[in-house]
């Protein structure tokens, strides 16, 4: 085998320690500058951006970043993205005043369990 730069090869010429990992394969893709356009994006709210409610999701935060600036991002990297600039996880500290306690009780006893069903 000749030195083509496959994995054999390297092992051959320097071990294990030649195949550790070099890091990332690449930087974060959204520059400072975008991300400041993001964050922007963000403080407008769903609603702007087509959907009905005020929540922020990851796969929300995706779809933003691929309208905007064209780039794909897995659920796994945004989350990445927004740790690494320092956004966090929020969850409401109290329930809705909507929330219909009964109609969740239903939801639970008839159609969860159907729903479970259909996934095995």
């Amino acid at each position: 085998m000749g030195d083509d730069g496959c994995s054999s090869a390297v092992w051959n010429e320097g071990g294990p320690r030649a195949l550790r990992s070099q890091g990332p394969a690449s930087l974060p893709r959204l520059s400072e500058k975008q991300f400041a356009q993001l964050e922007a994006e963000l403080a407008k709210g769903p609603e702007t951006h087509g959907w009905e409610d005020q929540r922020w999701t990851l796969s929300r935060v995706e779809t933003v970043i691929g309208r905007r600036f064209h780039l794909t991002y897995t659920i796994q990297g945004v989350r990445k993205l927004l740790v690494r600039k320092g956004w966090s996880c929020q969850v409401p500290a109290r329930r809705a005043v909507e929330r219909d306690d009964e109609a969740v009780a239903e939801w639970v006893k008839g159609v969860w369990p159907c729903a479970e069903d259909s996934r095995r």
